[in-house]
């Protein structure tokens, strides 16, 4: 069997995983202070990570020195009480230059998001999984999504790389995924971490978790934290009565009204968060705010779910 020795994060990851959204001010412009405050109030609520500058907190849409001062501010929010895990991406030469800044500003690991506009085969993606593993000292969880699918003999073999710690699925496949889980757990790598990253993995969690995928993404805790962290301790516990309770009447009316537009898994989310009383302003193009009935129909949803659950 190979060696594989528990990885840093895997030994820190607890709990619920939190994926801010970026603040921007009127002008567009990354607002550290309306990031700061966010992420502050989320901390207060206990989650087991922030994973920054990643899907729901518009990666693509971030310059370089941005994305530095976004890792920055996460960091010193955080102060080592849970890890930081930074989004990468694009092809190998930036992801290796996102990779460099988000260890210079002090972060845990990196969540490495497809390489965009390349219809890459098998053997490409090892090499440029590994190339980057070499590249950086940061733990590395590889993300599935979108145009990009695994093998699950590519993702076994990138997992004997000591500091690969992770696979994030975020295609809804489980056959795929439990193939997945199963090769890398036959190759060896017994401590390797699996994560749920649908778009509201809530909605999906019970299904990844009977197939060996216990860790899972929640934007719904940018904006509604108490029933994000419901949903978490039922899970852990087993309580039925609540899973179906906040699946009827929370998750599965969300999960539609969130695809009535393309983006939304981003924009009704931040949208919602300020809605919440946090200072994050709007999205950036190529994304577009929701229409304001949907944010009003998502806030009477949350209402509705608070009184189902009191």
């Amino acid at each position: 069997m190979t060696e594989h020795p528990a990885p840093p994060l895997a030994r820190r990851l607890d709990g619920l995983l939190f994926f801010p959204v970026t603040a921007f001010d009127a002008a567009g412009r990354f607002d550290a202070g309306g990031y700061r405050t966010h992420l502050q109030a989320r901390l207060a609520d206990g989650p087991g990570a922030v994973f920054a500058a990643c899907g729901t907190g518009e990666f693509p849409a971030l310059a370089p020195s941005e994305y530095a001062q976004v890792l920055g501010t996460a960091v010193a929010a955080t102060a080592g009480r849970v890890p930081v895990v930074g989004g990468t991406g694009y092809g190998t030469a930036l992801a290796r230059e996102y990779a460099r800044a988000a260890e210079s500003c002090g972060a845990d690991a990196l969540l490495v998001l497809p390489p965009t506009g390349v219809d890459a085969d098998q053997d490409g993606l090892l090499r440029h999984y590994t190339a980057l593993a070499e590249s950086t000292p940061l733990d590395l969880i590889l993300y599935q999504r979108d145009q990009l699918a695994f093998t699950p003999d590519t993702v076994a073999r990138l997992a004997q790389a000591p500091n690969i710690v992770g696979f994030k699925d975020g295609r809804g496949d489980l056959d795929l995924m439990l193939r997945i889980v199963s090769a890398v757990r036959t190759a060896g790598a017994e401590d390797f971490l699996f994560f749920n990253g649908m778009p509201t993995a809530e909605a999906t969690q019970q299904a990844y978790r009977a197939i060996g995928v216990p860790l899972y993404s929640s934007a719904v805790f940018c904006f509604a934290p108490d029933l994000a962290l419901a949903f978490h301790r039922a899970l852990e516990k087993g309580d039925r009565v609540t899973l179906t309770l906040l699946t009827d009447t929370f998750l599965r009316p969300y999960v539609e009204l969130r695809r009535q537009r393309p983006g939304y898994a981003v924009s009704l989310v931040k949208a919602a968060t300020r809605a919440a009383g946090h200072p994050v302003g709007e999205v950036r193009a190529p994304l577009s705010e929701p229409d304001p009935a949907h944010v009003a129909a998502l806030l009477a949803l949350l209402e509705r779910t608070r009184e189902a659950l009191a």
